[in-house]
């Protein structure tokens, strides 16, 4: 899991990224609105801790123009503002939560399994044009009608399209889907992806699995 820390006091980034590193999570940051801004819409992080006053961007405008760009990454606002007023400006921009300075850095991890649980429950169905995949009840529908997916199959497609946007080696694939750690014919993978296509009629406009010669494949979500 990637967090985003978009502040412009040093200190609590390095505090904050120290902690989030020790939980497991991959940590970016950046010290102006601007900045943060450009990594939020690149980097794709799974959070974002946005600070409210920022050089050039206020973290207001920041989560408002990721907001009309339709980036739906849940935003938790640090800050020292805390009037209802305030607050409610910060929601309406579409923040997801609000955490007062100075906090504990136990209720920011709270606050931010909270919204990670949340965005994992949005993902359980994933829409992909004429293509619903419904994580949960492990079945893809095209146009409405059911696919019959092999487990395996579908175990596939479900990783790449967790990895949205994320180059999955074969190595990785063959380690995370069949649980294989050691030398093994990746070239297995290769037949299982013709499959899914086929099944799934995707032609090469449609097509939303990308084949990265000598590397594996990503799902361009």
């Amino acid at each position: 899991m990637k967090i985003l820390i978009v502040e412009d006091e040093t200190g609590i980034i390095n505090f904050l990224a120290q902690g989030l590193q020790e939980e497991g999570y991959e940590v970016l940051a950046a010290t102006d609105g601007k900045s943060g801004l450009t990594l939020a819409l690149e980097e794709q992080p799974d959070v974002i801790l946005l600070d409210w006053m920022l050089p050039g961007l206020s973290g207001l405008e920041v989560c408002k123009e990721l907001r009309i760009r339709q980036v739906d990454t849940p935003v938790i606002f640090l800050t020292a503002k805390d009037t209802i007023q305030e607050t409610i400006e910060g929601l309406r921009a579409g923040a997801n939560d609000y955490i007062k300075k100075p906090f504990s850095f136990e209720e920011l991890l709270e606050r931010i399994k909270v919204q990670l649980r949340a965005k994992t429950e949005k993902q359980k169905e994933v829409v992909i044009g004429s293509i619903t995949i419904v994580l949960t009840a492990h079945k893809v529908f095209k146009n409405g009608s059911s696919i019959n997916l092999t487990q395996r199959e579908f175990e596939l497609l479900a990783y790449l399209v967790q990895h949205k946007n994320e180059v999955c080696t074969r190595t990785q694939i063959i380690n995370d889907v069949w649980d294989i750690h050691f030398e093994y014919d990746t070239g297995v993978i290769d037949v299982f992806i013709n499959g899914i296509r086929k099944k799934l009629e995707l032609d090469k406009e449609g097509d939303f699995i990308k084949t990265i010669r000598g590397i594996g494949y990503i799902a361009e979500l």
